[in-house]
């Protein structure tokens, strides 16, 4: 292998910027320094998208990306991902020139570098991933990765099975194209309303409330509890809590990090 990075690296192991690859993984949990030189012996670790079997290689975390057996590793969680949940009459921003309530406001200002990962419009509430971590958001954003998000709707007037099958199997068409749902079922139902489970994949702007509104059954409570293996659980609205790494790891190997 000519151009392996291992081969580019033997220039660099006196770079004392760098720090030697056995050391970062350590730090990252991978156990003993012999247990990661083993790791790295048996070919498990690339830097940058290369394979790297040489103990003596150094590496700058804060630039480079490490992978173990596939994933992405963590050092001293050097990215910050939040799980939050936004209330109603909160706007998917960090700031408003007009001086109303955003996701600033809940989680202050200990995170100057964390965004928002999508957005919820104004009315509806639940489920938004913020973090410091641009190739994340790019993933998890990106139409390419189709992630799933779930939402529980409560639709105006009683609905039948059929509409829930229809808008799965055939879609609606709207101003900006037909949108189809991955799934939907009714959860409960009395004469005046009903709460319907929705997933899709779809990141198109308001897009639950425009396709029940399109066939006359508009929605008048719409909570986001999921966005791929991410759930919401019992994060209370206007509060946040910081991602686990388990967590994390799922989100990651779930847009193909």
């Amino acid at each position: 292998m000519p151009h392996s990075y291992e081969h580019a690296y033997k220039a660099n192991d006196q770079n004392e910027d760098g720090i030697r690859l056995q050391k970062i993984l350590a730090q990252a949990g991978f156990g003993s320094r012999r247990k990661c030189e083993q790791i790295i012996t048996e070919g498990r670790v690339e830097v940058d998208g290369e394979l790297v079997t040489e103990l003596g290689s150094r590496v700058d975390p804060k630039h480079q990306q490490i992978r173990v057996d596939g994933s992405r590793i963590h050092v001293n969680d050097r990215h910050i991902t939040l799980i939050l949940n936004k209330p109603k009459k909160v706007l998917s921003t960090m700031d408003d020139p007009k001086g109303r309530f955003t996701l600033r406001d809940i989680i202050g200002d200990k995170y100057e570098r964390v965004f928002h990962m999508g957005r919820l419009d104004y009315d509806s509430e639940g489920l938004i991933l913020m973090t410091d971590d641009g190739e994340l958001a790019q993933h998890v954003m990106h139409p390419k990765y189709q992630v799933k998000k779930t939402y529980i709707a409560t639709i105006e007037g009683k609905i039948g099975g059929n509409v829930c099958r229809r808008l799965v199997t055939q879609g609606v068409r709207l101003k900006d194209g037909v949108i189809s749902f991955d799934h939907c079922a009714i959860i409960d139902q009395n004469r005046e309303h009903t709460i319907v489970k929705v997933i899709l994949h779809s990141g198109r702007n308001r897009i639950v409330r425009r396709a029940f509104g399109a066939i006359g059954f508009p929605v008048r409570r719409l909570v986001r509890v999921q966005i791929g293996p991410i759930k919401l659980g019992d994060v209370k609205p206007g509060s946040f809590r910081i991602m686990s790494q388990v967590e994390l790891k799922s989100l990651e190997k779930a847009v193909e990090l």
